[in-house]
């Protein structure tokens, strides 16, 4: 029988360090503590039990469900393939899973009742939400320095530190679950490796780099349009202005500087990742014209003559931190964006709203609230230039959205002045 240890949460003074909450329990007769860290915001378990190679996966799933952790101490790579056993074991086929048997009877109720579409995506969010949640329940221990001391563990300092920051003189030993981890190792491989935006010119000076936490750029059709799009006439002072609002990683500000009518781009982000992100990006790029990279919630001061959002396109609560890029609870970047447009466009400037209709596929958004929002904001539409996505989820039918992925246009509204 495993041994159970009970968990007392600690909160911390307010500090710079992302994790401010501090988890004590006793193992072997021993006094533990360590920082939680959970990006979801997830709270750490009530109870944790030493998990090892010699534990079955039937009995880690029994205790994940229930909400016990798995401090883990047996063999990394035997912690990995745990998780996927986790996942094998939600993701039955439906047939197996009585979740699974009640998901899709609810779904057909629905569409036999005329409950709206975007039921059935709140209720993959909520299964999708429970997923993690078990998956979570695998927990790894960091030493002060980030280092995991378990057999065939990886070095993830380096990537610890660019998610978590350095480690400092007063570190503490930390715990967070696998999954997180593994997601904190994928997104310094990307960082190192990059993403290659054909927009941006020739190889090897045509990569993105996305740091933890910040949206990667790998849907190339909405970059493309920012690309392409015909620029408006060039202004009477013979300055041309471009804002790209809510930069991100900065790839837009970096396309609309290679555009050989723009002199000067301001980018503006509110999240520090992204700030950090972007002014690594565009520095690395050496680009032609001067980008300023700045804090700003939505625009920055004065006028220009084209000014660029690519909000989150659905109008729902993020689940975590990370979501914050997909999900825009009540459209407050888009009304936002939609709402102060007007007061920052210079004489015959344009505002470019990069959009996606997943939202309204999904039921969650129609188009005449968004074109009532734009009469509104004192705002016409001059024009609209549609891309179909290509990503693989749009061609994946086993995918619970797939109706709603495979209808998907990303559009660019290009809108002026009333």
């Amino acid at each position: 029988m495993p041994t159970f240890f009970s968990v007392t949460s600690v909160t911390l003074p307010e500090t710079a360090a992302a994790a401010s909450t501090l988890i004590e329990w006793k193992e072997a007769g021993v006094a533990h503590s360590a920082l939680w860290r959970s990006e979801r915001g997830a709270p750490p378990p009530r109870r944790i039990v030493a998990a090892d190679d010699t534990m079955a996966a039937d009995d880690a799933y029994r205790l994940a469900c229930e909400g016990t952790g798995l401090l883990w101490r047996g063999d990394f790579q035997n912690a990995r393939q745990m998780v996927q056993a986790l996942a094998r074991r939600i993701d039955k086929p439906p047939k197996a899973s009585k979740l699974a048997r009640v998901a899709q009877k609810k779904a057909a109720d629905n569409a036999a009742s005329g409950v709206p579409a975007g039921q059935d995506f709140h209720l993959h969010r909520q299964a999708q939400s429970q997923r993690a949640r078990v998956l979570g329940m695998v927990l790894i221990e960091f030493g002060p320095d980030y280092g995991i001391e378990l057999r065939r563990a990886p070095d993830a300092k380096q990537a610890c530190a660019e998610a978590w920051g350095a480690p400092g003189e007063a570190a503490r030993p930390s715990v967070a679950s696998l999954r997180e981890l593994l997601g904190v190792i994928s997104a310094h491989e990307w960082r190192k490796k990059g993403v290659e935006i054909a927009a941006l010119g020739e190889a090897p000076n045509n990569r993105i780099h996305p740091h933890y936490g910040v949206f990667s750029p790998v849907r190339g059709e909405y970059v493309d349009l920012v690309a392409n799009a015909p620029l408006p006439a060039n202004p009477t002072n013979g300055k041309f202005v471009a804002f790209d609002i809510g930069t991100g990683t900065g790839v837009l500000a970096a396309v609309l500087a290679l555009r050989g009518e723009v002199d000067q781009v301001v980018a503006t982000d509110m999240d520090p990742r992204a700030l950090e992100c972007a002014r690594e990006n565009i520095y690395g790029l050496r680009l032609p014209n001067p980008v300023k990279v700045m804090q700003a919630d939505l625009f920055p001061e004065g006028q220009a003559s084209v000014i660029v959002c690519n909000p989150p396109w659905l109008p729902a609560r993020p689940g975590s931190p990370l979501e914050g890029a997909v999900y825009d609870e009540g459209s407050r970047m888009l009304l936002g964006f939609i709402g102060g447009l007007a007061a920052h466009l210079a004489p015959g400037g344009e505002g470019w709203l990069i959009l996606s209709n997943f939202a309204e596929k999904l039921g969650l958004r129609t188009r005449a609230e968004l074109q009532a929002a734009i009469k509104a904001g004192g705002l016409k539409v001059l024009g609209r230039i549609d891309a179909k996505p290509e990503h693989p989820k749009a061609a994946d039918e086993s995918n619970p959205l797939h109706k709603a992925r495979a209808a998907e246009v990303t559009s660019l509204w290009r809108l002026g002045a009333a």
